[in-house]
Order: C-alpha cells, then sequence, then structure tokens
C-alpha cells in the first residue's frame, strides 16, 4: 500500500501556522477572564485554614487507588493533613450530583474534562492559576496538556496522571528477524513497512474495536491520531471545539486516510468485518502468537495489561514500541494523543492547595510508578523510578512531544463524542457511509 507523499501535501502552509501559534496557546491566562464566575483573585496561604482533612474522589479503585495512596504517605506524614479518597465507578453522575447538592468533595480527578467543563462553567471549580504557580507549571508538564483543561480562557484541572495513545506495538524478536527496521520517521515510511511485513506473506496490522456499547472509540482515536499528524495542533483545536464544522474538507481527507490505511486489501487481520468484531483488548494477541499472525498494533499504553501473562512477565525482551510517526508535508513536529486524571478543586483552604500542589506537581507519583500502570504527565519526572524499561520508553516518547492534545472524543459534546462519532465510525467502516455522508450527519446533529 504504497503512499505517494503528493497526493496528501495538503496542510503544508496551515502546518506551519499551527506551528507558530503553539508558542501562544498556553499563556497564563487573565485573572478577570474567568468562566462562571467573574474575577478570581490570587490566594494567599492563610487566608483560609484548612481542617487537617482533605477529601478526594476519583474514578479509580483497586490496585490503581492502592498505589495512588502509597504515593500519598510521605506528603501526609510531613504535611499533618489526612487525606480521604473514595472512589467511584459512576463518577461523572456522582460528582455531577454532589456538586449540583453543595456536597461536593475537596477535590476531585476528573478521567475526562467534559464533565469539568459542565461544573466549572456553573462556578463550581475554582481556576488553577489562583492558588497554583500556573508557568511553573507548565514548564514542566509535557506542552499542551493544560490547554486541554481550558476554559474561555481560564484553566480548571491539572493532571496528576497520563495516558499515551500514540503508540505502535511489535513482538520485538519476530520484527526484528523479519528486518522490518528501525522505528519510522514518518507514516510513509511506516506505509513502506507495511508493504514489506505484508509482501512476507503476514498481515501487518491487528485491530479491534468492539466494546459492546462503546464499539466505535477505537475508531475515532484513528481519527484523531491523522487529524493531529496531517494537519496539527491548532486545526485539532478548532475542529474538537466545532469552530471549524466536523464535515470540513480538512476532516473528510482525514476519513479517507484512514481508510486507506485500514480499508486495503491485505493491510488487516481479518480485514473490516474482523476489526469490528474482535474486542479492542484481543487485538495485540495475534502478535504473540507462534509465529506471528501479524505485527503492529497501534493502541494506548494501558493495552500491555490485555497482552498475554508470560509475554507481560518478560515485556521488555518480548515487545517493541515506538510512537505513531509524524506525516511527511504535515505538521511539523511529534504529537501525542493522550488523556488524564485532572485534578480540581472545590474547596479553597491552605490544606486542599499544599494538596493541590503535591498531586499536581512532578514529585508526586513515585511510589505509583513503582507499582506499574502509571505515567507522569512531567518531563521533569524522574524516569528511574518506572518499573521496566519499556514503561521509560514511553515516558520518553510522550516527554519529547512537540504537542499533546487530549482524546478529542472525551472533549466533544457526549452526544457526539460517545455517540455520533462512534456509531459513524463503524458506519463507516462496514462501507454502509461514505466519509462525507459519516461527517454531514455528526455535524447535522451537533447539540446547539
Amino acid at each position: 500500500m504504497a503512499r505517494r507523499p503528493s497526493r496528501r501535501m495538503v496542510m503544508s502552509g496551515a502546518a506551519a501556522t499551527a506551528a507558530l501559534g503553539m508558542t501562544g496557546c498556553l499563556q497564563n491566562p487573565d485573572p478577570a477572564d474567568s468562566a462562571g464566575g467573574g474575577t478570581v483573585e490570587r490566594y494567599t496561604p492563610g487566608d483560609t485554614p484548612g481542617t487537617g482533612t482533605v477529601t478526594i474522589l476519583g474514578a479509580f479503585g483497586g490496585q490503581e487507588m492502592d498505589a495512588f495512596l502509597a504515593s500519598l504517605e510521605d506528603f501526609q506524614s510531613e504535611s499533618g493533613i489526612t487525606i480521604q479518597y473514595t472512589p467511584d465507578s459512576d463518577f461523572t453522575n456522582t460528582i455531577r450530583q454532589r456538586a449540583g447538592a453543595g456536597d461536593a468533595p475537596d477535590i476531585a480527578l476528573f478521567p475526562q474534562p467534559g464533565g469539568m467543563f459542565d461544573l466549572a462553567g456553573e462556578g463550581l471549580i475554582t481556576p488553577i492559576d489562583v492558588f497554583l504557580d500556573y508557568d511553573q507549571l507548565n514548564s514542566t508538564l509535557i506542552p499542551g496538556f493544560l490547554d486541554s483543561a481550558r476554559l474561555e480562557g481560564r484553566v480548571f484541572g491539572a493532571p496528576m496522571r497520563m495516558a499515551c495513545k500514540s503508540l505502535i506495538w511489535f513482538p520485538k524478536k519476530a520484527y526484528e528477524e523479519g528486518g522490518y527496521g528501525d522505528k519510522p520517521a514518518t507514516m510513509q515510511e511506516l506505509y513502506e513497512i507495511t508493504d514489506q511485513i505484508k509482501a512476507d506473506g503476514i498481515a501487518p496490522w491487528s485491530d479491534g474495536w468492539g466494546a459492546d456499547q462503546a464499539t466505535g472509540w477505537v475508531g475515532t482515536d484513528w481519527i484523531e491520531e491523522f487529524m493531529l499528524r496531517v494537519h496539527g495542533p491548532v486545526l485539532y483545536d478548532d475542529w474538537v471545539k466545532h469552530r471549524i464544522p466536523f464535515n470540513a474538507p480538512e476532516v473528510v481527507e482525514v476519513f479517507d486516510l484512514v481508510g486507506d490505511l485500514l480499508k486495503g486489501e491485505g493491510n488487516v487481520l481479518g480485514g473490516t468485518d474482523a476489526i469490528i468484531s474482535t474486542p479492542f483488548s484481543e487485538a495485540p494477541l495475534p502478535l504473540f502468537e507462534d509465529p506471528p499472525r501479524a505485527m503492529l498494533v497501534r493502541q494506548g499504553n494501558f493495552v500491555t495489561g490485555f497482552f498475554p501473562e508470560d509475554i507481560q512477565a518478560n515485556m521488555d525482551a518480548e515487545v517493541g514500541v515506538y510512537a505513531m510517526p509524524t506525516w511527511e508535508g504535515g505538521f511539523d513536529g511529534q504529537p501525542i494523543l493522550g488523556g488524564g486524571d485532572l485534578a480540581t478543586l472545590f474547596t479553597l483552604n491552605d490544606d486542599t492547595v499544599k494538596v493541590m500542589e503535591f498531586l499536581t506537581s512532578d514529585q508526586f507519583g513515585g511510589e505509583w510508578a513503582e507499582a506499574g500502570g502509571w505515567l507522569s504527565p512531567h518531563r521533569t519526572f524522574d524516569q528511574s523510578l518506572y518499573s521496566s524499561e519499556i514503561t521509560r520508553q514511553i515516558a520518553e516518547i510522550a516527554s519529547e512531544a512537540a504537542a499533546f492534545r487530549y482524546d478529542g472524543s472525551d472533549l466533544m459534546p457526549t452526544a457526539v463524542g460517545a455517540g455520533s462519532f462512534w456509531k459513524g465510525m463503524v458506519e463507516w467502516l462496514q462501507g454502509a457511509k461514505t466519509s462525507q455522508q459519516v461527517c454531514d450527519e455528526i455535524e447535522n446533529g451537533w447539540p446547539a
């Protein structure tokens, strides 16, 4: 499936504009420009003493909760502040109900920005520049992270962990034996590797979108990845925030580009029918059969939890990973698509500010990093604390990114991001609707 770049040298001018625009995206906001509440003055320590206890509500439990609490033990001992964490699997509804009833936790950890924006718009969340050193925080974070928490000029959350989605995984030994080379510099080079793998009689890619009612979310990630690479972060932001229509020519073009890859003859194991019917958690499994039935899978860092147990036990020797490459003629830089838990403040006092300062710093998370399954959003985090070499590789990929952008479907209205976009991806992959038709329908159904 060799790609001729000249056909897609579309936005070199727009991409250059996007690169220039990146320098002004994350300036310290004006305190007078506050969503839902007018001017908010800078908090001064001592203005409101704490109670000695800080309550936190989050969405994660189990081993993640254990690692989170372990990362807070030294802080609690040194500060004298007791932290009470409550996990809730129905976090999105619970935080809205509690905040609306005047019973919000002191701090909430939002797994997606959408619900945070709703409550921030109602004036229930304190902008972070009121109590954190915004410029210092921004200087250590992966570029673009704070912009994912921005509403009407103010930033309402700061990340305390990160998910990195822009990763391509491969079975290290079989890949090296096949002679498929080092990590490709561009998607066009990756297409050449795809052709080489296919010529060797192996399916280049494995993919799975099955997720019960959420089937299709993996497809939205593909579109988002290509939007970032072909058209750059600035146009990506315009698309996600509906400053350009969902059916803009650039978006339709990206659908066609993704279709060239996923729908191309022999590119994906089992073809499009298999993509829909395969659970996303099972997509990596063919890579680790003997011999492999596929060589590549695109998925976030969390996918390692679905690898076979023997592979997980020897990850550094068995698994290879590199960043999804850039697009030749597109954005001049390595973008990373991902997500993360955003810490937000409902109760402003000395104790809650101290907890927020720690949670959102590059000093938080050492114990969680050693336990595994966690990534710091800070470029300055001590990467030697990660439990495996492959985790350090992923952290380095994220740290070196020119721009980080939050999963677009998580930023769109729920009716789109978890509705018409998911549904449209399935109809598009099955060939029931064209790229233009799907984009038109999503645009026509965008909430007023």
